[in-house]
């Protein structure tokens, strides 16, 4: 059955603002396709005496903090999340897990997803992570969604066609090719959402 609109659910964990800019320009993105958009954040658990995580966490203040009713709302979830260890961040990985009961009841089938990450390192194991984070969606029942190799745009990025990844450190700023790259990955997301929502 076909919806009047799409319902999409940006939803990021960012320590020093690398993933927030990137799910802030998700949003910009969604925007323009003209669905209904929620940005969330998952929840930081304290922050060390760190001047960048805490720019992060004034520049976030107002951003809602994310729930399952947010995911089980969404048609479409995007997820922008760091690199830690070759793996999607604790934090994130922790809001994932969360969602037993949700899965449970069968509401996270058939979601649509799609996903960023950002590391310092070149090879700090952007793509494992996102494989990783992939993994968890297989055992959700969801569909991926990568930009594989669509869009010119891609390659300037890096060219990874799991997703958008970021090499950058905390104090430097993302490049006009991520944020295109961002968009791109989101809007193709939205259009394969559109067309199975008919």
């Amino acid at each position: 059955m076909s919806k009047d609109k799409l319902n999409v659910a940006i939803v990021y964990y960012s320590m020093t603002g690398n993933n927030s800019q990137m799910a802030r320009w998700s949003e910009e993105a969604a925007k323009e396709e003209g669905v209904e958009v929620r940005l969330r954040k998952v929840a930081e658990e304290g922050t060390p005496n760190n001047p960048a995580w805490e720019a992060e966490a004034e520049r976030s203040k107002d951003v809602i903090e994310a729930t399952s009713d947010d995911l089980d709302w969404a048609d479409l979830i995007v997820f922008h999340f760091p690199t830690r260890f070759g793996a999607p961040a604790g934090k994130m990985k922790a809001f994932i897990d969360g969602q037993g009961a949700l899965w449970a009841e069968g509401k996270l089938t058939d979601k649509v997803v799609t996903a960023t990450t950002s590391a310092e390192n070149m090879h700090g194991g952007q793509e494992m992570a996102l494989m990783m984070f992939y993994t968890s969606m297989a055992h959700w029942g969801a569909i991926p969604v990568f930009p594989g190799y669509t869009d010119e745009v891609l390659f300037a990025a890096g060219g990874n066609p799991y997703g958008t990844s970021v090499t950058v450190s905390h104090d430097e700023p993302l490049s006009d090719a991520i944020e295109a790259a961002v968009k791109h990955q989101v809007k193709r997301a939205i259009g394969i959402a559109k067309k199975l929502s008919d």
